[in-house]
């Protein structure tokens, strides 16, 4: 996608209030994440009021015209290392299927990274699954590089 691609620069990114859920749940049963399974209204409600609780953790809707086509967490988090500077995690990336790989994607990252460079984050991290071959090279357009490693408790 060149810089001047239409979708890219039609994408509106805010962030979710409360009315937002349901379009947040079905963008991620639309997009597969968590293969189709889904929190109820009421729980959904109940996880994004704590999410007030972190001084820095929002969720955001991308919108094309007055249709919300993608989501994605952003948790600014401050350091004790680092000599103090946050860093960022951008968490459950989704786009719904027929607005993949047209750009709404990169205009989250984009937004989700100029967020965390305006709070003087030393990084932005994401993980993704090692299967996801296609979501690699997205980031990785992105200018995202792997990092180490990443390991994860099922607890």
């Amino acid at each position: 996608m060149s810089a001047l691609d239409p979708v890219r620069t039609a994408v509106h990114v805010r962030e979710a209030v409360g009315e937002d859920l349901d379009s947040v749940l079905d963008i991620y049963a639309r997009a597969g994440l968590d293969d189709g399974q889904r929190l109820t209204p009421k729980e959904a409600r109940t996880i994004q009021a704590r999410f007030a609780a972190y001084p820095y953790y929002r969720l955001y809707l991308a919108f094309l015209g007055a249709e919300a086509v993608g989501t994605f967490a952003l948790l600014i988090m401050h350091n004790l290392g680092h000599r103090g500077a946050p860093s960022a995690i951008v968490e459950d990336v989704a786009v719904v299927p027929e607005w993949q790989r047209r750009g709404v994607g990169r205009a989250m990252l984009e937004f989700a990274m100029q967020r965390a460079a305006d709070t003087g984050c030393y990084k932005l991290a994401l993980s993704t699954n090692r299967k996801r071959s296609g979501a690699h090279h997205f980031y990785e357009a992105l200018g995202f590089q792997r990092h180490g490693y990443s390991y994860v408790a099922e607890i």
